[in-house]
């Protein structure tokens, strides 16, 4: 009698053991569906953008944020590209108080400081104005962010500009600034989509 209770328990404990594994299995497959998915939807997106791979590999690690939603990739962009613009600002600050700058790149470094000052605060009008959009607003709103995010990609260029890249600190902030440029672009390129795919 006890044999056969014994025998029942493990058949019943067995049963019980392979329904949680099966759940369980189920659900970590789902996760993993989700985030190949999305990843998939941004490298199709980034695909419409100057610069591509760029875009792609900025954003991706945002996947399961972003999921298929054109507005939140848009808004991943400003905040990656918004996050870029205030380390390479910092950056710079740090870099003009150093010792060693020639007069034309202390000028040229505190000009391009401003430039990129009101490309941050462009930049966070923009994310600001991402966060009010509604069915009432939508035409008016994605106006104003194309706007401001065209205004912070002009200045962006033009504290490029001040760099010709032939000294050793020249050369860096160009690139950090070209590489902000460039995320500003792609950021653009996302918004401009994200305006002509959602209407509401």
């Amino acid at each position: 009698m006890e044999g056969s209770i014994s025998k029942q328990f493990l058949r019943l404990f067995l049963i019980v053991l392979t329904i949680n594994m099966v759940i369980n299995s189920s659900s970590a497959t789902r996760p993993i569906a989700a985030s190949k998915t999305s990843t998939e939807f941004i490298k199709k997106s980034c695909s419409c953008t100057t610069y591509p791979t760029l875009c792609f590999s900025s954003l991706a690690s945002q996947a399961s944020l972003i999921q298929t939603s054109s507005k939140l990739l848009a808004r991943a962009a400003l905040n990656v590209t918004l996050s870029t613009a205030k380390t390479t600002s910092a950056m710079m600050v740090q870099l003009s108080k150093s010792s060693g700058l020639k007069t034309r790149e202390v000028g040229a470094m505190q000009e391009c400081l401003e430039e990129l000052s009101d490309s941050v605060y462009e930049l966070k009008r923009s994310i600001a104005e991402m966060d009010q959009i509604n069915s009432s607003n939508y035409k008016l709103t994605m106006s104003d962010i194309q706007t401001w995010v065209s205004a912070a990609l002009t200045d962006e260029t033009t504290c490029s500009d001040d760099f010709d890249g032939k000294t050793k600190n020249g050369k860096v902030v160009r690139e950090r600034i070209l590489n902000i440029s460039h995320l500003t672009s792609n950021a653009l390129a996302l918004i401009n989509r994200y305006a002509s795919l959602d209407h509401a």
